[in-house]
């Protein structure tokens, strides 16, 4: 809606003086006398007679517009400036073989468990049909991966839109040398690039579905060096804990569904979350998932400053030149067309 409001409305008094100003303006400066005006009595009134009292009006229309302009009229913008504390988070995500057991979709053995994990992160990040939240918008992410090694897929970045292509690139490891679990190398490539982080809270998210046995640096001691540089580790245990289905080559060639025996190491994921503050979640389907996510979603959230205030356009400058405009052609229609002899 047009809000118009006057900063000093009591200008507006002079509106009263403008038909003195029209009156003023109309008054001959002189006169002739005549002994009788019979003779121009029938003859017609032509059309500059008609608006001979056009500058006269023109003249009080350029002084009311200036009696406004004095009022300062202006309309208001409400508005609100919001500053943000952002989040530094690092996804750190098992791409380990494990991850391609069809566990996490009921009743649909074609999704394997990083699809599942894939979309339901993007949800994280963008909000979506997950319910898992509004999205993070302003928030730093970050992604890591491990299986046989650790890999730093893509820094600390506000361009989610970048990242969402990185996450849907995400394949899981194909190559026997390239299998495995390296978790303390993955926590700890994270927590390296959240301590350079300025953000005031610097989050972990470590996903995997099985058991350290890869990797340099130990789960523990990856833990104790989230804890030193104030990095909070929250773990995820996803997929069921015994038999998974897995894809297996086929007798005839191909690939089918074989129950595979899986095992998630939840003390050591409990023992990094107690470590680092965090807190370790299981994940046995999509849902549940869905629902760690939003629970961590709940618990780091981004603190938000709010300050309102109010900006005003100003308008006077356009009102006193049409003012000003109305002034010249009043002026020049008086010394030109509408010129008044005595």
């Amino acid at each position: 809606m047009f809000e118009w409001e006057f900063r000093d409305p009591w200008f507006l008094i002079l509106l009263l003086l403008v038909p003195l100003v029209y009156l003023q303006t109309r008054r001959s400066k002189s006169s002739l006398a005549y002994s009788s005006l019979s003779l121009v009595a029938h003859t017609p009134v032509s059309l500059k007679q008609r608006l001979s009292a056009l500058p006269a009006l023109l003249l009080s229309l350029a002084a009311s517009a200036l009696i406004v302009a004095l009022a300062r009229p202006r309309t208001p913008q409400h508005e609100t400036r919001v500053s943000h504390d952002g989040i530094a988070i690092m996804m750190v995500v098992d791409l380990s073989s494990s991850m391609n057991a069809r566990d996490l979709v009921e009743d649909d053995r074609s999704i394997n468990r990083l699809e599942v994990v894939k979309d339901v992160f993007l949800d994280f990040v963008f909000g979506g049909e997950s319910g898992v939240g509004a999205g993070r918008p302003d928030d730093l992410i970050g992604l890591v991966t491990f299986a046989g090694f650790a890999d730093s897929i893509c820094p600390l970045t506000l361009d989610h839109g970048n990242l969402g292509n990185i996450v849907k690139d995400l394949q899981i490891v194909n190559q026997r040398s390239e299998d495995g679990t390296a978790l303390g190398d993955g926590l700890g490539l994270a927590v390296e690039r959240l301590r350079r982080s300025q953000a005031k809270s610097r989050v972990a998210i470590l996903l995997t579905d099985g058991v350290s046995n890869a990797g340099v640096i130990t789960p523990e001691q990856s833990a104790e060096l989230a804890a030193q540089f104030d990095v909070k580790v929250y773990c995820i245990g996803a997929g069921t804990n015994g038999i998974a289905y897995m894809p297996v080559a086929g007798i005839f060639g191909g690939t089918q569904l074989a129950a595979t025996q899986v095992e998630i190491d939840e003390k050591t994921l409990e023992e990094i979350a107690n470590t680092t503050g965090g807190k370790y979640f299981r994940a046995e389907n999509r849902e549940s998932l869905a629902e760690i996510y939003q629970e961590i979603d709940q618990l780091e959230r981004t603190e938000v400053t709010e300050v309102r205030y109010l900006r005003y356009t100003e308008h006077f400058p356009y009102i006193v030149a049409i003012s000003m405009g109305l002034m010249s052609v009043a002026t020049l229609a008086g010394s030109t067309i509408f010129r008044r002899l005595p």
